[in-house]
């Protein structure tokens, strides 16, 4: 099935790791094939990654982002959705902390990273305010 990608003027996006950007008008891609995807707003620079759930949201957008199975990134997704998993209690998080498990698992890395994107809110949910 084709994936539609509507970009913004000057947007980039990642594919299959080579970093590319929309020329100065809106354009829209379709892409025939499987690849691996990322939209600028989905990219996290290791600057950014300053928060339990974005420790979790890294690793898997390495191995997404990877043309290889890069066990030093599942390592340290491991450990860090340990931590992530021993540090809440919330019900509905946790099963969304198995469900991403359960993606990663299944080298369904995109899922995943849709999976995290609610452990962020929910971490800046619960952070805000806190300084």
């Amino acid at each position: 099935m084709p994936l539609k990608l509507s970009l913004k003027p000057g947007e980039k996006f990642v594919l299959n790791g080579a970093v590319m950007q929309n020329g100065d008008r809106r354009a829209t891609l379709v892409l025939q094939n499987k690849a691996s995807v990322l939209r600028e707003k989905d990219i996290m620079h290791e600057h950014e990654v300053t928060t339990p759930a974005r420790r979790v949201y890294f690793p898997i957008m390495v191995m997404y982002l990877s043309d290889k199975t890069d066990d030093k990134a599942y390592d340290e997704f491991v450990l860090r959705m340990t931590e992530f998993m021993n540090a809440i209690s919330a019900p509905e998080m946790l099963q969304h902390c198995v469900a991403i498990s359960r993606d990663v698992m299944a080298g369904e890395y995109y899922k995943a990273l849709i999976r995290c994107r609610k452990l962020i809110a929910y971490e800046d949910e619960r952070l805000k305010g806190v300084s």
